[in-house]
């Protein structure tokens, strides 16, 4: 699902994006492109992009499976989705032609576009897309993502080639916002019927390149789908990609993968961290793609199902506690704005809270002192019942770039002030999820990318402390409030859409006045590239880059 222009991305030259600073941080609409179609040059055909990620490598190439944003960004090169979003960042079909619902809302009639064939020569039709939604709704498959998404689903039927019915359990107003994410993409009914580690290894889509082969700990090698069809009948680049493939590097290391760029082992890398986009400034050869995500801001979660979080007036005591504007001042360049809200700056309906929020540390001590934590050890921490305030605070070394990492240690020193004592934990991403299956943690920062303000039901109705199939649960604040409940509920279900933005904001309010959360900043998103791959700044509805336009100039 490429489109010709970016949804929320800005595509600068690092000199502009330094000065324009957090004024432009904070923006929805696409910005300034510098290579866009008017001034990118005649498409070159040919070539071999080389990608370098810092993320860890995924286990499975078929989001599907789990259900993360590694998995989003390499499969959107060759899966697509039944909606995207336009440059003016509303949904519009893509594998998808037409959708409507059933006045009470419970029955979707979604119509797939024709003359469509997948690469293994399938052709796309509603069975396909059936035995799609099938696949994620099966617990065997060990789906988050997309299972959650498509939590409503009572059943469906393939009323036709081009018809598929969907029968719903409750009225889902998000579900077209859902069927435009890459871990609902549709992948060959005929691929899926391999075995999953068969299909982990190359997942078989429409999309303009195609998985040739998997070089474990190295690369993933994709190529061009010569047979390419565009969905969009309008589209001013029909036929296939111009590139003749994408070599999908894996580099974890910030430095290695920078001085890659600079040397021009690579065209493109993610996770570009903060002194890389400082430093990449003073070259006239690298730009930078800011692409915040869409659904939840990057936070901190406070764990109110033990203590001592369960105690609200503690959880409010170590929001105050933390000076994390100074943190982000410090360590992050320009290129992050303080969020006061549990959604991205790119949601239309977020709603920002900033009086909350302050770093104030004798309010924090007023609090402590008020929840019984009046004393101190000889470590300085507060005590209560000859009990530590010490708090557990797994990170991932994969999710959380070496900027945040250092952010929070910033925190972890000024709550030291106000008594409380943080135990980060540095953890691979396996380990990670095993520590907070256990329970074992008080604070979690967990990236959330959905497209949607229902993303806030994935994250705080009480549903959400349930596993999914992958063994994941969302709600890792482990909030569990009625009353909560009922506005998530109700927001996602309405029609009007006035009443959709009132019951969601109620929620937002609701969720920070209760301080089950730190808001931080947007999910970071940045890319840096070398001004030799042009016409770059398409992404799909989640904020990852497609290269179905995109060249490398001779």
């Amino acid at each position: 699902m490429t489109h010709a222009r970016p949804l929320s991305p800005r595509l600068l030259p690092l000199a502009a994006a330094l000065a324009a600073g957090l004024a432009l941080a904070g923006c929805t609409s696409g910005g300034t492109d510098s290579t866009s179609p008017d001034d990118a040059g005649t498409p070159v055909t040919g070539g071999t992009l080389v990608y370098a990620s810092g993320d860890a490598e995924p286990s499975c190439l078929d989001p599907h499976v789990g259900g993360n944003y590694p998995q989003a960004l390499v499969s959107s090169q060759y899966l697509e989705t039944l909606y995207t979003k336009d440059a003016d960042g509303q949904l519009v079909p893509w594998l998808a032609e037409d959708s409507t619902v059933s006045d009470d809302g419970l029955i979707r009639n979604v119509k797939i576009r024709s003359g469509i064939s997948f690469t293994d020569g399938t052709a796309l039709d509603a069975a396909a897309v059936k035995a799609n939604f099938e696949h994620l709704l099966d617990p065997a498959t060990a789906s988050s993502t997309g299972y959650l998404a498509l939590g409503k689903i009572e059943s469906m039927t393939a009323v036709d080639a081009s018809t598929l019915e969907l029968k719903l359990t409750s009225p889902d107003n998000a579900l077209l916002e859902s069927f435009s994410m890459p871990w609902v993409a549709i992948e060959s009914p005929t691929a899926l019927k391999r075995s999953q580690a068969e299909n982990c290894e190359s997942p078989v889509g429409t999309g303009p390149f195609k998985v040739e082969s998997w070089d474990k700990q190295d690369a993933v090698n994709l190529v061009r789908n010569t047979g390419y069809t565009v969905p969009d009948p309008d589209a001013t680049h029909q036929g296939a990609a111009y590139l003749d493939g994408i070599t999908w590097r894996f580099i974890p290391e910030a430095a290695t993968r920078f001085a890659a760029l600079q040397a021009g082992e690579v065209q493109i890398i993610d996770n570009a961290q903060p002194d890389t986009i400082a430093a990449a400034a003073a070259t006239s050869t690298i730009k930078h793609l800011d692409a915040p995500r869409p659904g939840a801001a990057n936070r901190i979660e406070l764990n109110s199902a033990k203590a001592p979080f369960n105690d609200i007036k503690v959880r409010e005591a170590f929001v105050h506690a933390v000076n994390v504007d100074a943190g982000i001042d410090s360590l992050f360049f320009g290129t992050a704005t303080r969020s006061y809200s549990p959604l991205s700056s790119v949601e239309p309906l977020a709603y920002s809270q900033e009086s909350l929020f302050a770093y104030d540390a004798a309010k924090a001590a007023e609090l402590l002192d008020a929840a019984g934590w009046d004393s101190r050890d000889a470590d300085g921490y507060r005590v209560k019942d000859g009990v530590r305030l010490s708090l557990t605070f797994p990170v991932s070394t994969s999710q959380s770039i070496p900027a945040e990492q250092s952010l929070f240690e910033q925190l972890q020193a000024t709550a030291k002030e106000s008594g409380f004592e943080i135990k980060i934990n540095l953890l691979d991403i396996s380990s990670w999820y095993g520590q907070l299956a256990k329970n074992d943690y008080n604070l979690v920062s967990a990236p959330y990318t959905k497209v949607g303000p229902s993303v806030l039901a994935i994250l705080f109705h009480s549903d959400s402390t349930i596993p999914a199939p992958s063994g994941y649960f969302a709600n890792l604040s482990q909030v569990k409030d009625p009353e909560l409940d009922a506005l998530l509920d109700k927001a996602g279900a309405t029609e009007d859409e006035a009443q959709r933005k009132d019951l969601y904001t109620q929620a937002q309010q609701k969720v920070l006045a209760g301080y089950y959360l730190l808001p931080l900043y947007d999910q970071q998103n940045h890319f840096l590239h070398s001004d030799a791959l042009q016409n770059v700044g398409a992404t799909t509805a989640v904020a990852s880059p497609t290269f179905f336009d995109s060249w490398l100039a001779n």
